[in-house]
């Protein structure tokens, strides 16, 4: 039988499930959902975030803008489709999200719908017997030089430009953390998505990832965190040795070979902290690569999630969401190429 009040947790180099058992785990980013990013929908390059509420506000106004928003967060991603997943045999869901799903910079409060919506895709992963892995895609004022990825304003302080950023990114772990501490279906908190940014010695990093963890373990000493290096996941120089005794650290692998010894630079972390490994997110490539990826990780014990579930007219995800005209005609007027529709 399952031990349902029981959690995922870490165990030396390995991630053990309920029963304690050592697992490999498998599987799927939910990009696009509670984050757009522009290239998924094959909008125009470099749309973030904020640059596609504006430009679907310049369509609908504001309010049928929040609206449209609303339907779109509502429909996107459906029961069905965590019950397509566990059939290919997914075992986790990494949610990427943006800090304003859950949190209202004008009025600095908290939103208590975008937690409402967690609450029911955690449902849906009960039944399902999947476990949800909750990454902060997109922090208070951007980790990264990239918009389309962090939704940096460079006109604004990035995160790591403003005390006040970080303190409201802290406080919003230790919310997530205090809501989510009981749940079961939590398989861990994957901290900051993808920093890219100059930190010299990951010294700065190194102490947001602390006073998040602080937060986090305020409350919730039950779940794991996974700890993301900056240059997009892969430089874990300032983090180590682990500070937490249930952490994992994650790195993403884009358009790299998958050749037997493409993990030497991150499995001496493995080996000498005696801490889990994860590969938190890749994809973007074809089957072969997709097929020798797999290998890799699990030859090493490494557990892997990919990059992304679905996106709009592509081949290199497990769904494609088919084009229609009247969507061409919005796509062909942000490119420039024919008036308002």
């Amino acid at each position: 039988g399952y031990a349902d009040e029981t959690f995922f947790k870490v165990d030396g180099k390995e991630i053990l499930n309920r029963q304690g058992i050592p697992v490999v785990i498998k599987g799927l980013g939910l990009g696009g959902w509670f984050m757009p990013e522009g290239y998924m929908f094959r909008m125009p390059g470099g749309y973030g975030p904020t640059a596609i509420r504006e430009k679907i506000t310049e369509l609908l106004g504001a309010s049928q803008a929040d609206q449209w928003f609303e339907l779109f967060r509502d429909n996107y991603v459906r029961e069905d489709d965590i019950i397509a997943m566990k059939e290919w045999g997914v075992d986790h869901i990494r949610i990427p999200f943006h800090y304003d799903i859950f949190y209202d910079k004008n009025s600095e409060t908290f939103i208590e719908k975008g937690f409402e919506r967690i609450d029911q895709v955690l449902i849906w992963c009960k039944r399902r017997r999947i476990d949800v892995i909750l990454d902060m895609h997109a922090a208070p004022g951007g980790q990264g030089y990239n918009a389309d990825i962090s939704d940096y304003d460079s006109s604004k302080p990035s995160l790591w430009e403003s005390v006040e950023n970080q303190d409201k990114l802290v406080a919003l772990w230790g919310k997530i953390a205090e809501r989510y501490k009981d749940n079961e279906w939590i398989g861990g908190y994957d901290l900051i998505n993808e920093t890219n940014w100059a930190l010299p010695n990951g010294t700065l990093l190194r102490q947001v990832f602390e006073r998040i963890t602080e937060a986090i373990r305020e409350v919730d000493q039950n779940h794991i965190i996974f700890i993301e290096g900056n240059d997009y996941a892969n430089n874990f120089s300032g983090l180590v040795p682990p500070w937490d005794d249930n952490m994992v650290y994650s790195f993403h692998k884009y358009w790299s070979s998958v050749n037997a010894d493409d993990l030497d630079w991150i499995l001496p972390l493995q080996e000498r902290y005696d801490v889990p490994l994860w590969m938190g997110e890749s994809g973007e490539n074809s089957n072969t690569w997709y097929t020798k990826s797999i290998e890799l990780y699990e030859n090493n014990n490494i557990g892997w999630n990919w990059w992304a579930m679905k996106k709009v007219g592509d081949i290199d995800s497990p769904y494609s969401i088919k084009m229609n005209d009247g969507y061409q005609n919005i796509l062909n007027y942000w490119k420039g190429e024919a008036s308002k529709p």
